[in-house]
């Protein structure tokens, strides 16, 4: 069977298996040991074991289940709602400070845990019932915490980045250096819409006189400065420490954890049941991630072994297309395929076959991934199968529906979009900062 045929064949076999509501790496596995049996025979088994190898004792995959509970012990210690008083103390009053707070929180929860399910489901408990008991526009307040947490997944440590760069065995630091120009640009031009937005439609967002949120007095603003720097600083050292090279990703992660747990004992937040139950969400999490990854793994080294690589360098180069054109069809394959699979599989499909053809062609590789990434925030919001989008339906209040859930993200992916194309257009804005820092 030819590459291109068994091409058709695993496609064609994915998208039943989804459409029949498999288990994504268990169907991702099962399709590729399935039709390698059949084209190699026993000698398919083999890759099994090496997969696992690589996989599941890879250093830098180490670091996953690590940010994930950093995450899950800032969030359930309270942390998350410390940040968000501490953005609308900053903000003050300001029509749309509440929409605008979200952004704030969604992006240092983002940069805490690195996926998108914690920064929109923080933000949606905490947010969204204020947002529309306040007459905030429905469309708006659904809209900018789908946008918000899917910042999670563009602001360092991105679980996403940091597969990309297992992956396609590059830098993960350079990869947190190079997405965090595109990352405030997004921050900024989200921000910069709802501003705009309100100002223009003030129904969308009225301005309550008595302020969105009491602003705290003597000590409890005091706690409310404190817990909103501490948490910064947190960030600042779990990044810091791996772009001054003083520690990989994984001794990050965990410098992290220990950090989290430091601050919700210091705010005296600290209860053994919260370690216990953030322990065992990380566990489940984890274990979800590491089937996907699994599955993905096995599918996509299969796939290389039979030369899609070659197929598909062989035929981008008899497109006889300027290269630029050539990434352009990559994004746009990402971004369908984000209409049925979610980011994890979108990187472990995409990265080791679309990368490796980038640089052929010129293209940084950093640059390449980072433009992935913000592929996949867009396509983790993009009707009908975008995770934010669940995510979000499951703990919206009665009453929203999805169409009200696809109506509400147009504009932010708008956004979004406008950020992917200024930086496929100005590379700099992404290659700068890990040539600057990382002397490359």
């Amino acid at each position: 069977m030819g590459i291109e045929m068994l091409t058709v064949v695993l496609l064609a076999c994915i998208l039943t298996a989804f459409a029949l509501g498999a288990q994504v790496g268990l169907a991702l596995g099962g399709i590729a040991m399935g039709v390698g049996y059949v084209t190699w025979g026993d000698s398919m088994f083999n890759i099994v074991p090496t997969t696992v190898e690589s996989t599941f004792f890879n250093f830098i995959l180490l670091a996953i289940p690590l940010y994930i509970y950093m995450g899950q012990i800032l969030t359930r210690s309270g942390i998350g709602d410390a940040m968000f008083n501490a953005s609308q103390l900053a903000i003050g009053r300001l029509r749309g400070s509440l929409a605008i707070s979200v952004i704030g929180v969604c992006s240092m929860i983002g940069a805490m845990v690195g996926i998108i399910g914690a920064g929109i489901m923080t933000s949606s408990s905490i947010a969204l019932k204020p947002m529309l008991d306040r007459g905030y526009d429905k469309k708006l307040a659904l809209g900018v915490i789908m946008a918000g947490g899917s910042l999670g997944i563009l602001i360092p440590p991105s679980i996403p980045m940091i597969m990309f760069a297992s992956s396609t065995q590059n830098s993960v630091g350079k990869m947190f250096l190079g997405a965090m120009v595109p990352a405030l640009i997004t921050i900024v031009l989200l921000i910069s819409y709802v501003i705009i937005s309100c100002k223009l439609n003030p129904e969308r967002a009225p301005l309550d006189s008595d302020n969105d949120i009491e602003v705290p007095k003597g000590y409890e603003l005091f706690k409310t400065i404190r817990d909103g720097a501490s948490s910064l600083a947190l960030i600042v050292v779990v990044l810091g420490s791996i772009i001054a090279g003083i520690a990989t990703p994984t001794e990050s992660g965990a410098l992290g954890v220990v950090g989290a747990i430091i601050l919700a004992i210091l705010f005296k937040r600290f209860k053994p049941e919260m370690l216990r139950k953030a322990g065992m969400q990380t566990s489940i999490l984890v274990s979800v991630a590491m089937w996907i990854i699994l599955g993905a793994s096995v599918f996509s080294n299969f796939h290389l072994l039979m030369g899609i690589q070659g197929m598909v360098s062989g035929f981008t180069k008899g497109l006889d297309l300027p290269p630029i054109v050539i990434i352009m069809m990559f994004q746009v394959i990402m971004l369908f395929l984000g209409f049925i699979i979610d980011e994890f599989i979108i990187v472990l499909m995409c990265a080791p076959i679309f990368t490796p053809v980038a640089v052929s062609l010129g293209y940084d590789p950093i640059w390449f991934g980072v433009l992935m990434i913000l592929n996949i925030v867009i396509a983790v919001q993009t009707p009908p199968y975008g995770f934010a989008l669940f995510y979000l339906k499951g703990i919206a209040p009665k009453g929203v529906t999805m169409m009200d859930l696809y109506k509400s993200v147009i504009p932010f992916i708008s956004v979004q979009f406008i950020v992917l194309v200024i930086c496929m257009i100005f590379p700099d804005l992404v290659t700068w900062l890990p040539n600057l820092v990382m002397n490359s």
